[in-house]
């Protein structure tokens, strides 16, 4: 046979790493991260109850979601896993603001991001403040969690 049957095509890798990671029900903290209906939340309150007549402590689960800020419930045994997703924050300087609603950022090592969408409420109101309104140096902080980010800060850039 020739080598030419035997074409392989890969349209795309990645280095593996994953957007979760298990972790034990009871190993979850109040201010930490859990993936809730698919979802990534930040954990607001969680209590456990005592094992029952059938065996397993139960957890129940307060979060928020980091990007939609809807509340979500979860109860699950304490000796179960739990994915937690892999949360990372950034900081960028804006240097502007486009028509269609979109922020033109750029990080310490120079890199342009331009697919971050001005955030609605407190947080883009803030942005304008600093921004357009009091004309400053503004830095922007993106969380990107499972795929998706958002703009969940703005502070006056240091001189």
């Amino acid at each position: 046979m020739a080598d030419s049957d035997h074409e392989h095509t890969f349209d795309s890798a990645d280095a593996g790493a994953s957007a979760t990671f298990p972790m034990q029900c009871s190993a979850l903290r109040k201010n930490g991260h859990v993936v809730i209906k698919g979802r990534p939340c930040k954990i607001v309150d969680m209590s456990t109850s005592k094992t029952g007549k059938h065996g397993h402590a139960k957890v129940h689960l307060v979060a928020i979601d980091i990007f939609t800020g809807k509340k979500l419930e979860d109860l699950c045994p304490s000796t179960h896993n739990m994915d937690v997703p892999v949360v990372k924050r950034t900081e960028y300087q804006l240097i502007d603001i486009s028509d269609d609603g979109f922020l033109n950022l750029i990080d310490d090592q120079g890199q342009e991001k331009n697919d971050v969408r001005m955030p609605e409420g407190d947080v883009g109101d803030k942005i304008n403040k600093l921004f357009k309104t009091e004309e400053k140096d503004t830095n922007v902080t993106v969380q990107t969690s499972m795929g998706e980010e958002a703009a969940i800060d703005a502070k006056e850039a240091p001189k």
